[in-house]
């Protein structure tokens, strides 16, 4: 008889759930702030992005970071040396809010501390969730973090309407006080004695760095400096006793299908979302807390309903099925706001869920696949280096959406039912994304064609 999946999932992994909430939730959770930043600073929106941009390179990089050293120190003690990280930006940001390179430090240091839950997560399913159950925990996984994505900036624009932005950084702080409660319902694990990378994973944290800076400020020297950096990186890890990352996961068409896809379509959402404050504002004169109260809630409560049906869904109907749907919810989500960019708010709301719907979806099939294409003994760095590349996608869409809206490159009548002057510029970015999620869902139907489902492992 099979046994309940309550019993099939670990209670540390629920528990778990919870803090990731609130840790996935400081990604998003300065969204809507982002003009009030700017205009505090009187900077661009370009730089203001880096506010998000240095939170989520710090959150990708720890990802990869946590997944491959959890071997070698064990998921208990990285867990709270990595909340005490979090709380300890979150500190530096509430004292120093006023100074914008103490602004950026502590949203880095908050990444750098964040960053373990989600990645840990990944690798505590992968190990102890058989594979044809572990659709259902991904799809929990997937629904949590969602949720904190998608709440943040209704809490965001609450606070910082009635408040003040800057005491978005006290949220994170009260996660101490649970720290000894979740550190019981962690398992001992047995733990290795291999060394870390450390040369692989500096060249490969800078050629990220030089790459988000060409997104930003399309200086040529920057791709110059990424590309040879990610080259002495392919080097190192061919060469390394224990490298970075495992070059054989490379040959695996699943685990790249997966991490590629995963990042293109993870990545061009987190711009459009890092878009909605601006173009709410600027198109239809919201105030922050209207925007993220009102016409985020909606797509923000819907996640907890896709998350776990996107899950159940994995396991009985299959990964593509699954992946479709997502890609169709996403396709028409911002087909809409794209034509309809200049007309009722509330429309851009009812996008907002479908949009919402096809992310869960998407990041369940995602996981599900990359983890399928592990053993054991990869689940660390193989998960680990997903969630890097994800989160990773994410910083770059941020940061190349903001570099568009900063340049007005795109700020020209496309479409004739946009009219508004002040729409052109959101309406014709959203397409650009658009398309971006077209290329991504064709590369996956392409690799997942009817019959090759599995592809080789």
């Amino acid at each position: 008889m099979e046994k309940p999946v309550e019993e099939r999932i670990p209670k540390s992994l629920i528990w778990l759930c919870v803090l990731a909430f609130f840790s996935v939730l400081n990604e998003t959770v300065f969204n809507v702030s982002l003009p009030d930043i700017a205009a505090q600073f009187g900077i661009e929106p370009s730089a203001a992005n880096y506010v998000n941009t240095s939170f989520i390179l710090s959150f990708a990089v720890g990802t990869a970071v946590y997944g491959k050293i959890s071997d070698i120190y064990g998921i208990k003690k990285l867990f709270f040396i990595s909340v005490l990280i979090y709380g300890g930006g979150s500190l530096i940001g509430l004292l120093f809010h006023f100074w914008f390179p103490a602004l950026l430090a502590a949203r880095f240091i908050q990444g750098a501390g964040a960053s373990a839950v989600p990645g840990l997560i990944m690798v505590i399913v992968t190990r102890s969730i058989e594979k044809q159950h572990q659709g259902k925990a991904f799809g929990m996984i997937g629904s949590t973090v969602a949720l904190g994505e998608g709440f943040g900036p209704i809490l965001g624009g609450w606070i910082a309407d009635y408040v003040h932005w800057s005491y978005l950084f006290f949220l994170p702080m009260m996660t101490l006080v649970t720290l000894p409660f979740f550190l019981r319902t962690l398992p001992d694990e047995h733990v290795k004695k291999d060394g870390l990378d450390v040369p692989g994973c500096l060249l490969f944290v800078l050629g990220i760095v030089s790459f988000t800076l060409f997104t930003t400020h399309y200086e040529w020297w920057y791709l110059t400096i990424s590309f040879i950096l990610f080259i002495a990186f392919v080097l190192r890890i061919r060469r390394a006793k224990e490298p970075f990352v495992e070059p054989a996961l490379f040959k695996r068409k699943r685990f790249i299908v997966g991490v590629f896809v995963g990042g293109i379509l993870l990545g061009t959402v987190a711009g459009f979302m890092s878009m909605i404050p601006y173009m709410m504002r600027e198109v239809h004169q919201m105030s922050t807390s209207l925007i993220g109260g009102s016409v985020l809630f909606p797509g923000t409560i819907s996640v907890i309903f896709f998350g776990i049906i996107g899950g159940s869904l994995v396991d009985r109907r299959g990964a593509r099925f699954v992946m479709v749907t997502g890609l169709l919810l996403l396709g028409a989500g911002l087909l809409i706001v794209s034509l309809f960019a200049d007309n009722n708010p509330w429309i851009i709301s009812g996008a907002l869920v479908l949009i919402f719907g096809g992310l869960s979806f998407v990041k369940t099939v995602i996981s599900t696949i990359v983890a399928g294409s592990l053993s054991a003994d990869e689940s660390g760095s193989g998960m680990g280096f997903l969630n890097f590349s994800c989160f990773l996608a994410e910083g770059l869409g941020i940061a190349i959406v903001g570099g568009l809206l900063t340049q007005l490159r795109l700020n020209f009548p496309i479409l004739p039912i946009v009219t508004d002057v002040a729409a052109y510029l959101y309406s014709n970015l959203t397409l650009l994304l658009l398309a971006a999620v077209i290329i991504g869902g064709a590369i996956f139907l392409i690799a997942f064609k009817e019959g090759k489902a599995s592809l080789d492992k």
